[in-house]
């Protein structure tokens, strides 16, 4: 995920030397993102939030095809699943674009990478429904992976930059972690249905039309939303009438090369130095890498317990959907505990704490992934009907959306000084995690035979939901110790002290973009 600050005054210009700095014409300029109305708010929110949920379907929707891409191929997946390399170069592509070419590409404007990287990212869907061999396959889909992360973080950036507070931002980012996750788990579903009728190419001809036909609609609804890039073309505009007029981004711009350094730097720097950090990057980790495990391991379970065939089992990873759907209405519900935290904190009065984004993470983790697990572990039977492991999928599903978008928040706001970081850590595991972990499932489960496969993870899973307890129970002392924490709680004062004090009563969440 990225972050976008936007420095703001009152004044519409200042002098500094001879060049005269842009600024908002007031705090009610209706150019400024914050101030649009709510209607363009959704719009340009909605877009790729939507884009976010299709695009991701591109990570999984092949897994079904393994055996038709296996004896074109000829590949084998007798003593390793090679057939799942797409889908591991995919991830990898996704992480690697994530660190190093997100950061220097915001600096274009939101809209120009957002249509540029959607066009590149139909470019090599192409190839893959045209592959003459498994390698062409591997390569282009690493390159897709890449595009649908860029696109994939194109939400966050929106969401910081036109929703104004936490409050306003609770929504947006509980929906783009629905599509995030739903997006991956429907893959499965939506290759099943084209499978059974069509030949394995069509799943990416089909793509190819859908998303080729989506283009016009984004080209024209979406729209600019990175106010220091509106600001940098209102300067320009004014610079071709001559005036020396300049935005502040473009005097202050940082070079590529140290952006670059400073995203590959800080994100390993805090996932080797903050425990925290480390911590909550392997939950999410594991938690997303499952998600990617059904993708094998489904198939395996129910062919072998009902001679299931692989498109019936990609039909049945809809009850992981549908566990989501579920899962993310308690993402409401901790909002309500988050910000009711507030009229107890003792340390920053007024704001709320960041460890009250974790009770229903740790609920959901025990209950929902680790139960789930459990109950597809132990209803694994071929004299147990098949809804029973399905409920377990569902289950799982629902845990998934309320651990992953508990810990997006909370190091959000834990970390808010270094949030884009924060973020960007977590990202990078649940891509390792989703393109190795899901390699290992047919040894396992050849190994371990389902119930105990499945009981180990359900144990890991068990024993990552309840490390964040300590977090919990010693949240202020931890944070004091981390020098990162105390920054962004020194932040978090300073802007509740400049609060009116109607606004500290009520909890208000304070104004720093941080998704």
């Amino acid at each position: 995920m990225a972050t976008a600050d936007l420095e703001r005054t009152p004044s519409a210009s200042s002098q500094e030397s001879d060049v005269v700095v842009l600024e908002w014409e007031g705090s009610d300029d209706p150019g400024d993102p914050l101030n649009w109305p709510l209607h363009r708010k959704w719009i340009v929110t909605a877009i790729p939030l939507f884009t976010t949920f299709t695009t991701l379907m591109n990570g999984t929707i092949i897994t079904v095809a393994h055996e038709q891409i296996n004896e074109e191929f000829g590949i084998s997946d007798a003593s390793f699943p090679h057939s799942y390399w797409p889908v591991t170069s995919w991830t990898i592509g996704g992480a690697f674009f994530s660190l190093l070419v997100l950061p220097v590409m915001e600096d274009f404007g939101i809209r120009r990478c957002f249509l540029g990287t959607y066009l590149i990212f139909l470019c090599f869907i192409i190839p893959q429904g045209l592959a003459q061999n498994f390698a062409t396959l591997v390569i282009t889909r690493f390159f897709c992976g890449g595009c649908v992360m860029i696109l994939a973080n194109t939400v966050a950036s929106v969401i910081g930059n036109v929703w104004r507070d936490e409050r306003e931002r609770n929504m947006p980012v509980s929906l783009y972690i629905l599509a995030y996750l739903s997006g991956s788990s429907i893959g499965p579903v939506i290759g099943a249905a084209i499978l059974q009728y069509l030949s394995w190419r069509w799943i990416s001809y089909l793509q190819l039309i859908w998303f080729g036909a989506l283009f016009p609609i984004y080209y024209f609804l979406f729209r600019e939303s990175r106010g220091a890039v509106i600001l940098t073309q209102r300067a320009r505009h004014l610079r071709a009438k001559g005036q020396n007029v300049y935005a502040r981004e473009e005097l202050n711009k940082q070079p590529s090369h140290q952006m670059l350094l400073a995203s590959i730097k800080r994100p390993l720097q805090l996932l080797c130095t903050e425990s925290v950090i480390f911590v909550s990057t392997l939950w999410s980790a594991f938690t997303v890498g499952t998600l990617y495990l059904f993708t094998q391991t489904v198939e395996q379970v129910f062919s072998g317990l009902y001679g299931w065939n692989a498109v019936q089992a990609g039909y049945v990873q809809a009850a992981i959907v549908v566990g989501q759907c579920l899962g993310w209405t308690t993402c409401f519900y901790s909002a309500k505990l988050y910000f009711d935290s507030a009229r107890r904190n003792t340390e920053i009065p007024g704001a709320p704490i960041p460890e009250a984004r974790l009770y229903t993470a740790v609920a959901g983790g025990i209950l929902g992934i680790a139960g789930g697990m459990f109950t597809y572990a132990w209803t694994s039977y071929p004299n147990i009907p098949w809804v029973a492991p399905a409920v377990g999928l569902a289950m799982v599903g629902a845990g998934s959306v309320t651990v992953v978008c508990g810990i997006a928040d909370y190091v959000v706001d834990a970390y808010s000084y270094w949030a884009g970081s924060a973020v960007a850590t977590v990202a990078l595991g649940e891509n390792v995690f989703s393109a190795f972990l899901p390699l290992a499932a047919q040894s396992m489960y050849n190994t371990l035979h389902f119930q105990w496969a499945s009981t180990l993870l359900a144990l890991i899973s068990l024993a990552l939901a309840f490390a964040p307890v300590l977090v919990l129970i010693w949240g202020k002392e931890i944070r004091a110790r981390s020098p990162f924490m105390r920054q962004s709680m020194l932040e978090k004062r300073q802007e509740i002290e400049a609060l009116p004090s109607s606004t500290e009563k009520e909890g208000a969440g304070d104004g720093n973009v941080r998704v």
